[in-house]
C-alpha cells in the first residue's frame, strides 16, 4: 500500500514560513507599515537623543542658583510656591487628608498641630494634626528669563553679533564669489592637469587647518594683519578646497546641452554662469553659503588666535568663552549664554535646511 504526502505549493510553503516565523497572515500593506511604523519610531528616537542635550541647556539656562543647587533636581525649573497672608509670604505645603492632599498655607506653626489656610479663601482656618517639618512643599514653575538679558549686559551683546555678522557676511560673499568661479572653470573648460588639480583639492580637504596655522600666522604678521578681522576674512577670497569640489559636481550635473544652446545664442562664458550655471544649481550655492555662515559662526581658534587679545573685534564664539571664565560657577548663566550663542544657526538651519538636500549632489564625474 502507497502512502500519499501532501505537497505544499509555494504560496502554503511561505505562509507556513511565516507562521513559523510569528508573523501569522499579515498581508503585504499590513507588513510594510508596520516597516514604516518602525523605522519613523528610529527615527524619533534617534532625534529625541540628539535634541536632549539641546533641551538641557534651554531648561538650565531658566533656572535660578538655588534650583541649580535643589537636592531634589527637578527637570524643569521649580521653585517651592508661597502665599501673601494678612502681608506676610508664608510657605505653601501639600497637606495630607483622608478625602486627598492640598496645597495649603501654613499661618502658624506647631509642634504636633498647625494652622492652614486656603490661598483662594483666606479667612478659614484649617487646623491639621502632625508635623509640618515632615509636609513636602508645594512646587510651581518658575522661569527665569532674566538669565539671559543679564548674559546680554555682560557680553555685550550687540556689539559681539554685530562682530560676528561682519566676519561671516564678508567671508561669506568671498567664498561664494571665488568657489563658483573657480568651480565654473573646473566642470566647464578643459584645464592642463586637472586630475593634478582635482587631487590636490581632494588633498587640502584631508589636511588639518592646524598644521597650516603656524606658517600662516608669521605670513598675517609680516603683513601687519595681526589684530585685525582681516585674516579671517581675506583667505576666503581665494576660494575653499571643500566648497569648490562640492560646487564642481553639482555643475557637472547640469546638462552641456544648455551652455551650447546658449552658445549659440550668442552668450559668453561668464554670461552662460549667471544666466544657467547659478540658477541651476542655487540649492547648492546656497548650501554653500550655509556652511560658511556656520563654520563662522562657530569658529574659535582662529578668531582667538589673530585678533590677539583685542575684546572690541571679538566674534561671539570668543566672547562667550570669556564670559565662560568669568561665570564658571553659575551653570545656569553659562547654559544661558550658550543658547543665545545657538539661537541664530538653529533658526538659519531650520528654515534653509531643504537646502541641504538639494545642495550636497556629489554625482558628477571625477573624470
Amino acid at each position: 500500500m502507497t502512502l500519499l504526502t501532501p505537497t505544499l505549493g509555494a504560496g502554503a510553503r511561505g505562509r507556513a514560513r511565516r507562521n513559523r516565523a510569528g508573523f501569522g497572515d499579515v498581508d503585504r500593506p499590513t507588513r510594510r507599515y508596520l516597516t514604516k511604523a518602525t523605522v519613523t519610531l528610529f527615527a524619533v528616537i534617534l532625534v529625541v537623543t540628539y535634541l536632549l542635550p539641546l533641551l538641557y541647556g534651554l531648561v538650565s539656562g531658566l533656572k535660578s542658583p538655588e534650583q541649580m543647587t535643589d537636592p531634589r533636581q527637578e527637570i524643569l525649573p521649580m521653585s517651592a510656591d508661597t502665599a501673601t497672608i494678612d502681608g506676610e509670604e508664608v510657605p505653601i505645603l501639600e497637606v495630607p487628608f483622608e478625602d486627598g492632599t492640598r496645597a495649603l498655607a501654613l499661618v502658624d506653626r506647631g509642634r504636633e498641630a498647625s494652622v492652614f489656610v486656603d490661598p483662594a479663601e483666606p479667612d478659614v482656618l484649617i487646623e491639621w494634626e502632625g508635623r509640618w517639618r515632615t509636609l513636602e512643599p508645594a512646587t510651581r514653575l518658575d522661569l527665569h528669563w532674566d538669565n539671559f538679558s543679564k548674559v546680554a549686559r555682560t557680553i555685550d551683546l550687540p556689539k559681539l553679533l554685530f562682530n560676528t555678522g561682519v566676519i561671516a557676511g564678508l567671508g561669506m560673499a568671498g567664498t561664494l564669489i571665488s568657489s563658483t568661479l573657480v568651480a565654473y572653470g573646473l566642470s566647464r573648460f578643459r584645464i592642463p592637469f586637472e586630475k593634478l588639480i582635482l587631487a590636490s583639492l581632494i588633498a587640502a580637504i584631508i589636511l588639518p587647518r592646524f598644521v597650516t596655522i603656524v606658517p600662516a600666522y608669521a605670513v598675517y604678521q609680516r603683513l601687519g594683519w595681526i589684530g585685525t578681522w582681516l585674516p579671517l576674512i581675506v583667505p576666503h577670497f581665494f576660494a575653499n578646497a571643500y566648497n569648490v569640489f562640492l560646487l564642481r559636481q553639482f555643475f557637472l550635473t547640469i546638462p552641456r546641452e544648455l551652455d551650447e544652446a546658449a552658445t549659440i545664442d550668442g552668450a559668453g562664458p561668464l554670461r552662460i554662469l549667471m544666466t544657467i550655471i547659478i540658477p541651476q544649481a542655487r540649492a547648492a550655492i546656497v548650501a554653500v553659503a550655509l556652511f560658511h555662515f556656520f563654520f563662522a559662526w562657530n569658529d574659535f581658534f582662529e578668531p582667538f588666535v589673530y585678533l590677539a587679545g583685542d575684546r572690541d573685534k571679538y566674534p561671539i564664539s570668543v566672547g562667550l568663552y570669556g564670559f565662560i571664565g568669568l561665570y564658571k560657577s553659575s551653570p545656569n548663566l553659562v547654559q544661558a549664554g550658550a543658547m543665545i550663542a545657538m539661537a541664530i544657526p538653529i533658526a538659519v538651519f531650520i528654515f534653509g535646511q531643504r537646502f541641504f538636500t538639494k545642495g550636497i549632489d556629489l554625482k558628477g564625474s571625477l573624470k
